[in-house]
């Protein structure tokens, strides 16, 4: 990597143009469609289900279709590989995606008056999750390869703001649903594709055109290989994982912690979701403009100190004899903020890490391995908080959030205003990998770290056991076992996330080994596109 210093003239004069380009609006505007139907499988079918008197047990099943947004790197080099015959390679994928949703969204307000056909419901849902994630993966690549350096920024405060306000749609559909019935505003919720279709249409197309991978092979392989041979890849990829974990850590159990300070499920209400979508809409504005105003090395810098010190808030919070209203209002806000402004910052790097031949897999894998602390701060926290309570715990969450700090020291040090990742090459000296030593290092990787996540959610499992019946004692075997051996769809889906998990990693390990010493017969990876210059 090589990094430079030197600001950019004219930051200001860089800001109203990207503010006014038809690329920023396109990408800004296309959020809408990305968002709304995850408000719409994530709140408003559930809770259709629940009102009409569905059991609960059932109601909860229905969440299982969130899966796909979790498992979408999966498929997501199929996106890669495969361009549709009209309108390009992304736009062509979102415009297949966008027809799908609108017809579903029709088909779904086809059974609105008869919800008693549930399995018909939970297929939509889950065809619903399933084309709004595909449209994810191929908007995500959109976003990688259409926007200018300069654009960046702007873009994501813009689709930040306008993806949150599409969940909300999404999720207020269960207030117009309440007036004029769920068949209506499913047709409206359909209706709503066809000006995103148009837009769409109209969308620009990226200036320069990438060759998509020429095998399904080299879509799948050539995203690891392509990262992992980055100049301080492995850095780069723990500060991907840990520069948010103290907003992760700690709003992984926010209404719980008030809940026990005392707090009103009113205040509670308007903390957690009028302060939050405001705030963290806010700050990812500013955040995007800022990147593009200060850099993106001087934007990760300041944004993650702040983000360190965002917990003190609840830290003060949880030390307080009573109740205190604006306090809390006012804690929430800072650590929602604070929060947006280090996502608006950290979305500009993953545009800039990604590669535009292979953006769609590596911007899903990306956002994957963001998503991977988010899923463990749950169970982490829980325990967390019970052995050593809130005072301590918050104070902790601004400890952990040091080593991102560290992480991004070896790859952007202090002071550097935009920093530039290059592809290394490999030393002739060293002697290449053959396929077969890399499938064999890769699966070993695979099956550690599979068993090794097994033993951590029946670790989690046993305590969990052990703190509702204390004289069972600890039974970690039996935890363990029963981890292998799935039941209800609950336990299917998260054995499925350990195994693509385990996959995901051993592809990551044979990609590194062969970044650092190459393969026998195969040519080293070019030096990065644009997109990552």
């Amino acid at each position: 990597m090589t990094t430079t210093s030197k600001p950019r003239a004219g930051a200001f004069a860089s800001l109203a143009r990207a503010m006014s380009s038809w690329r920023t609006a396109s990408v800004a505007l296309l959020s809408f469609s990305s968002g709304l139907p995850l408000g719409l499988v994530w709140y408003a079918i559930p809770d259709w289900m629940r009102d009409i008197g569905v059991d609960i047990r059932l109601v909860g099943l229905f969440t299982l279709a969130q899966a796909p947004w979790a498992f979408k790197v999966m498929w997501a080099p199929l996106v890669d590989r495969y361009v549709p015959p009209f309108w390009g390679r992304r736009r062509g994928w979102m415009a297949v995606t966008q027809l799908a949703l609108a017809v579903l969204g029709l088909m779904l307000a086809g059974v609105g008056r008869q919800p008693d056909a549930l399995w018909v419901v939970g297929a939509l849902a889950l065809a619903i999750a399933l084309a709004s994630a595909t449209q994810d993966i191929a908007y995500d690549a959109y976003t990688v390869e259409v926007l200018s350096r300069e654009e960046q920024g702007a873009a994501v405060g813009a689709k930040t703001a306008l993806y949150r306000a599409a969940l909300l749609v999404g999720g207020a559909a269960i207030t117009f649903a309440a007036r004029f019935g769920w068949p209506v505003v499913n047709v409206l919720l359909a209706a709503i594709y066809v000006p995103m279709l148009i837009l769409t249409w109209k969308a620009p197309e990226p200036q320069v055109e990438v060759p998509a991978p020429r095998s399904l092979r080299e879509a799948v392989w050539q995203p690891f290989l392509g990262f992992l041979a980055r100049h301080r890849a492995m850095e780069i990829l723990a500060f991907v994982l840990l520069y948010k974990i103290a907003d992760q850590l700690a709003q992984a159990l926010t209404r719980p912690f008030l809940i026990d300070m005392g707090y009103s499920a009113y205040h509670r209400g308007i903390a957690l979701a009028t302060i939050s979508v405001a705030a963290t809409i806010a700050g990812a504005f500013v955040g995007g403009w800022v990147t593009t105003l200060a850099g993106l090395g001087h934007s990760l810098w300041a944004f993650g100190i702040l983000q360190v010190f965002s917990n003190l808030g609840y830290f003060l919070l949880s030390r307080l004899p009573a109740p205190n209203i604006p306090f809390m209002y006012g804690a929430a806000g800072f650590e929602l903020f604070t929060s947006g402004l280090g996502t608006g910052a950290f979305s500009v790097l993953l545009i800039r890490l990604t590669q535009k031949r292979f953006s769609a897999t590596q911007y899903a894998l990306f956002s994957s391995l963001f998503a991977l602390p988010r899923v463990l701060a749950g169970p982490i926290s829980g325990f967390a908080v019970d052995a050593v309570g809130w005072p301590t715990f918050f104070l902790s969450t601004m400890v952990l959030g040091i080593p991102g700090l560290m992480m991004l020291a070896r790859f952007v040090p202090i002071g550097v205003r935009e920093p530039e990742f290059i592809v290394e090459q490999i030393p002739r000296t060293r002697i290449p990998a053959s396929s077969s030593s890399l499938a064999v290092r890769g699966i070993v990787a695979g099956l550690l770290v599979g068993v090794g996540s097994v033993a951590l959610v029946a670790f989690l499992d046993a305590l969990k056991t052990m703190r509702e019946t204390p004289a069972g004692g600890f039974r970690f075997a039996a935890a363990f076992a029963k981890a292998w051996h799935p039941v209800g769809a609950a336990d299917w889906l998260q054995l499925l996330g350990i195994v693509v998990f385990a996959a995901i990693v051993g592809l990551f390990v044979a990609a590194a080994v062969a970044a650092k010493h190459g393969i026998v017969g195969v040519m080293h990876p070019e030096a990065p596109d644009e997109a990552t210059v």
